[in-house]
């Protein structure tokens, strides 16, 4: 059709066209536009002006200040990360092996995991933990969602509780991992505390432990270091552990563990979980926080799970769908790499041996380095018994050292470590041991 043939409707939507399209006859009216607050042209003033500057992590802003220190005697033994004798980030040769593996098979894809994660690292996860023969893992009571690492189990936990327990509180030791009290507070728990150390023998207020669980509410949460208790790195004899699970499930207290240094601390994988399957033997339910940062040195990947022991195989599926509800709008579903390392090496029988051996070696190197500190301390005369450094476990020492004398070594010894004195055993080497025992023992005889 050309212009000629056009229709009366199409000439009436021409000519309302070009009067729009006209310059109005009337005044031109002019409109101000005013900057919005968040544009670019709102001035020097930022809507976010009114905030303050946050502190510093306790634990990171340690690792902060030791790098702006150029002294070529400065030690870091703040963060709870491995480092070698020579001092530098270990990857376990089999975790390069199992990288390999992954990176080789072609079949791979990028694509997302489930909102739970990965299935044979949730199976092999709770295995890990719990045992190959848990009747708990036979009935089908367990239920295991990957996350992110330690801290985001404990997070989808505690948000699960938060939403579906009918007790709000729960009790953490005293003292306990700094960031502890901040994830239960923003997952909705009141967060109270229980006696755990004890600074005059530098050992376990189990008298006091006892004494705060027996008092504690009927239902109320307990969070327990499974090994390696952090800060401190003083742990429960079985017996004690034993003590604990009876009055605990005498008052009706529901376990919470924190596992983030299984096979780390003692060097075998069985006696670390201990504490954890002694609860979950009973038949009673227990919610488990893992961690592979520490005994598979994967802390960048972010490689964690949660497992929750019910009653029956029923509770533990409707358990599962709530994880779901609580996991989806955090962060939707968990990362796939690291958790296909991990599940790589649990499930081949050579690379999980060799796991076990590389593992072991850590933890018999920290247990080299808490026995050379004792013995070079004993050889200055260091004033008072530092026997609790041989006789706590894991990563952490809780020295003793109070804040002035932490302040000390760093600022004349070149020593960075948490101001309640604990240090970071995984970070000293034979040739650092003397120089920490001269700063120990220099303020410790200053203040006498």
């Amino acid at each position: 059709m050309n212009m000629s043939q056009q229709s009366p409707s199409a000439d009436r939507r021409l000519s309302v066209l070009a009067r729009h399209l006209e310059p109005s006859s009337s005044a031109t009216v002019e409109t101000s536009i005013v900057a919005a607050p968040t544009s670019g042209n709102a001035g020097t003033n930022s809507v976010f002006s009114h905030i303050v500057r946050a502190p510093e992590d306790p634990i990171l802003g340690v690792t902060i200040a030791y790098n702006k220190d150029s002294s070529p005697m400065k030690l870091n033994l703040g963060v709870g990360a491995y480092r070698t004798e020579e001092g530098k980030p270990l990857v376990l040769n089999v975790v390069r092996q199992a990288e390999q593996l992954l990176v080789n098979d072609r079949s791979r894809v990028k694509e997302y995991l489930s909102i739970t994660g990965l299935a044979d690292f949730n199976k092999l996860s709770a295995k890990l933990i719990l045992g190959a023969d848990s009747p708990a893992i036979q009935e089908n009571r367990v239920t295991t969602v990957q996350c992110l690492s330690g801290t985001g189990s404990l997070r989808v936990g505690a948000e699960f509780l938060a939403r579906h327990y009918h007790q709000r509180t729960i009790y953490i030791p005293q003292p306990t991992w700094g960031n502890h009290p901040k994830v239960f507070t923003l997952a909705g728990l009141s967060v109270k505390s229980y006696r755990y150390y004890d600074p005059a023998t530098r050992g376990l207020n189990f008298q006091g432990l006892l004494e705060d669980l027996g008092s504690a509410p009927s239902g109320a949460i307990v969070l327990l270091h499974a090994c390696a208790h952090n800060p401190t790195g003083v742990d429960p004899t079985i017996d004690q552990w034993e003590q604990i699970r009876r009055l605990m499930r005498s008052r009706g207290l529901l376990p919470f563990f924190d596992s983030a240094y299984q096979g780390f601390a003692s060097g075998s994988l069985d006696t670390d979980a201990q504490s954890v399957r002694m609860f979950v033997a009973d038949g009673g339910e227990v919610l488990v926080a893992q961690s592979y940062a520490k005994n598979m040195g994967l802390y960048g990947e972010r490689v964690g799970a949660l497992s929750i022991v019910c009653r029956n195989a029923d509770v533990a599926s409707r358990v599962e769908s709530q994880l779901k509800l609580v996991i989806r709008p955090m962060y939707s579903n968990p990362p796939i790499h690291g958790a296909s390392i991990v599940a790589t090496i649990l499930k081949d029988r050579n690379m999980y041996h060799e796991w076990t051996l590389e593992l072991k070696a850590m933890a018999d190197r920290i247990i080299r380095m808490r026995q050379q500190l004792f013995d070079a301390l004993r050889a200055r005369g260091t004033p008072g018994d530092w026997s609790h450094i041989i006789k706590q476990i894991g990563m952490f020492t809780f020295t003793g050292l109070n804040s002035e004398q932490v302040a000390f070594m760093t600022k004349e010894y070149h020593i960075y470590m948490t101001s309640d004195g604990r240090i970071s055993m995984a970070g000293l080497s034979s040739r650092t041991v003397p120089h920490l025992a001269d700063a120990i023992h220099a303020a410790v005889a200053r203040a006498r």
